[in-house]
């Protein structure tokens, strides 16, 4: 899943694409400098910079406002992906440009490992924590919580480093791009740990209790085509072969795909064998890399208490969504400190739609979902498809004026705000005199 790029017709300018093709960057070229001196000297001299990562993001919060020659639209896929372990500190420095699968089997093989994945390995390290993207369990915090320095390439080209701790630091993980180039990012590790994962069958929604379902192992995520008031599957990962109780469903005999009727091949392994924790965590296998995503995909996190509230309004719903819907998968992320982290202060709950790849036939639905889950103060994830506009989701951020200061103060220009991070912040910048 590298930075999508469809060659243009006839000898025309190639296009510059994400993953899933419903997004043409505004940049007809992608740089990728190649020495940490090209970044700089690219970034000093460009009037506008963003960073397109995986392009494992669906709208266009990486975007250029526009094809002119001093706005740059960068990958930091031909630097050095460094990887640098400390056993004795139990750290890793990660390059910007890594992706977690690279990532995770090298710390894997120091006997380390980080507590938690998302569910798609192939996705770049920095974009990942930078959009407030999480793995699933009760007390498994997003991936950005267990950054602890941010290395960061300014407007000026010069280097910038925020440690935990510093001033401003609980925003410049969860950055949207906004404060300048993630040259690179230094993370905590635990010792290493064996998960087992094991999928359940169908479970209702009726007299569901939401908290011992999802307590039921370190990492459960429910899956519902919406056809039904059900969920079709319940995938349960538990560590370090802890007993495994799940009374609510019969488990399954034969691996599973969280899309029913899709093909298990490409899904880490199941039926309770014992892997290695990065083997194990995400849903899919590192070396299955998809080259193309037929798909969109929406993402909505409000607090934890309101789970079973937001599960019956989207069952009100399931005659609109289940018609548009591959798949929705439901999964609990711990309260964090990041400011612009969508689990930032609550215990939350996270709803995410894997749509089909119908833009003119999903919106309409992603309005109705967006509408009724409106009562339950809704934060959508950063690079997912949403209807919000970014300048009305600032009083869901209680540090929203802070966001806003810290990228003021570090890039005073913004060179590194395109529209939908200006749109989002511009509400909070105090007036210049």
């Amino acid at each position: 899943m590298n930075d999508a790029v469809t060659a243009g017709r006839d000898g025309a300018a190639a296009a510059v694409t994400n993953w899933a093709g419903n997004i043409t960057f505004s940049a007809r070229e992608l740089h990728r400098p190649a020495s940490r001196d090209a970044l700089r000297s690219l970034v000093a001299g460009s009037r506008q910079v963003r960073v397109l990562g995986s392009g494992h993001s669906f709208n266009r919060i990486a975007d250029v406002d526009g094809d002119n020659a001093d706005t740059a639209l960068l990958s930091l896929a031909a630097l050095e992906p460094s990887i640098d372990v400390d056993t004795t500190a139990r750290t890793v420095r990660v390059a910007g440009g890594v992706r977690y699968a690279e990532l995770a089997r090298q710390v894997a093989s120091y006997g380390l490992a980080l507590p938690n994945m998302a569910s798609l390995p192939h996705i770049s390290v920095a974009g990942s924590v930078a959009t407030g993207t999480h793995g699933s369990g009760n007390g498994n915090q997003s991936l950005a919580e267990v950054v602890r320095s941010v290395e960061l390439v300014t407007a000026d080209g010069e280097t910038c480093v925020l440690s935990r701790g510093d001033d401003g630091f609980d925003g410049a993980v969860v950055s949207l791009g906004a404060l300048g180039v993630v040259l690179a990012l230094t993370l905590d590790l635990e010792p290493l740990y064996t998960v087992s994962q094991h999928v359940f069958g169908e479970l209702p929604l009726a007299e569901l209790d939401f908290e011992a379902v999802t307590s039921a192992a370190y990492s459960v995520s429910l899956f519902t085509n919406w056809r039904g008031p059900r969920f079709n599957q319940v995938w349960l990962k538990q560590r370090d072969d802890a007993a495994v109780g799940f009374p609510w469903a019969a488990p399954v005999n034969e691996p599973r795909h969280p899309v029913p009727g899709m093909p298990a091949v490409n899904c880490t392994e199941q039926l309770g064998v014992p892997g290695s924790w990065h083997e194990r965590l995400p849903h899919f296998r590192a070396e299955f890399t998809p080259s193309s995503g037929a798909e969109l995909q929406s993402e909505y996190l409000l607090p934890r208490e309101h789970a079973l509230a937001a599960l019956h309004a989207l069952d009100a719903l399931r005659d609109r969504v289940a018609p548009v819907l591959q798949v929705c998968e439901v999964r609990t992320v711990a309260a964090d400190i990041q400011w612009l982290s969508p689990a930032h202060g609550r215990d939350t709950v996270a709803f995410h739609f894997t749509w089909v790849p119908d833009a003119a036939a999903v919106l309409p639905v992603v309005a109705l979902v967006e509408e009724r889950l409106a009562p339950f103060a809704p934060r959508p994830h950063w690079g997912k498809v949403f209807g919000a506009d970014p300048a009305d989701l600032g009083d869901r951020y209680p540090h929203a004026a802070d966001f806003a200061a810290l990228a003021q103060r570090l890039d005073p220009r913004g060179k590194f705000r395109n529209a939908f991070v200006r749109s989002f912040v511009r509400p909070f910048l105090q007036p210049t005199r």
